[in-house]
């Protein structure tokens, strides 16, 4: 299985630790036709990108696209604030954004004091301690639901990370809307048995690495183990092998809207 694009890498803009075009000369090593820079999202209380840099990050993806010849797309992994489905993509920046990803992550600027407590503390709480409770699993699911339903996200990045989830919902929900389902490389984010209950589904995938370093992009060694262990059906992966996917529902909102 060859990579032909990585849609979710870091830099130091957020919690990365090389430049821009730092992972775009990695990723021309390794033979990706496409890199997408994907920072975390404001929220983030330690690693938030500001919305100032964005268009000098933009004005540098561009440039490391001409040295490279990589595709190099701008984008943010943005942060699922609570149940309603609210992001913390700035949509003052979109028409400097190419890619949107969204997933849930720890120690960010929630919603509400309510979700630091449902979102954060109880899903901590019960992977350590005890089993989880319906409730618990149901509302997480209706979080992802609702963010998918409610902005143009391209790629669900590492669904259940952090939090309990319905995977078979998740990933119907993502193929109703046309949200890709993340294999992160870097996390492990769902028990195989949930994998076997997203691939009943027709979702389509794609393999990131999730780097946080240079040296990382393109590596996807411990999901091909998961591809492998599980069965994951490669022809529903859409971004191996020379295939690139042939839709986004950002650049289709983008088009419509902007």
């Amino acid at each position: 299985m060859i990579l032909s694009a990585d849609y979710h890498t870091h830099t130091t803009f957020s919690h990365g630790k090389g430049s821009i075009l730092d992972n775009a000369i990695e990723a021309k090593a390794r033979g990706l036709k496409v890199l997408a820079i994907t920072d975390h999202g404001y929220g983030h209380r330690a690693y938030g990108i500001r919305h100032k840099k964005v268009p000098f990050m933009k004005e540098l993806c561009d440039k490391a696209s001409e040295k490279t010849g990589v595709k190099v797309l701008l984008g943010v992994e943005s942060n699922i604030l609570g149940v309603s489905g609210k992001t913390d993509m700035n949509v003052l920046d979109y028409e400097y954004m190419d890619i949107y990803l969204a997933g849930v992550h720890k120690y960010i600027k929630y919603d509400a004091l309510s979700e630091w407590y449902h979102l954060l503390y109880k899903n901590w709480f019960y992977k350590h301690f005890s089993t989880p409770p319906k409730s618990l699993v149901d509302r997480n699911t209706k979080a992802y639901i609702n963010a998918i339903k409610s902005n143009p996200i391209d790629i669900l990045a590492h669904p259940g990370y952090c939090c309990f989830i319905n995977a078979y919902d998740v990933a119907r929900c993502c193929e109703d809307y046309g949200t890709y389902f993340e294999i992160d490389a870097r996390k492990t984010h769902l028990q195989d048995s949930e994998w076997e209950e997203v691939i009943k589904t027709n979702v389509k995938f794609v393999v990131d690495s999730d780097a946080h370093v240079p040296s990382s992009v393109g590596v996807i060694a411990e999901a091909e183990s998961l591809i492998d262990r599980v069965n994951i059906p490669k022809d529903r992966i859409v971004n191996i092998d020379g295939k690139l996917p042939n839709y986004f529902r950002f650049t289709e909102y983008k088009k419509k809207n902007l």
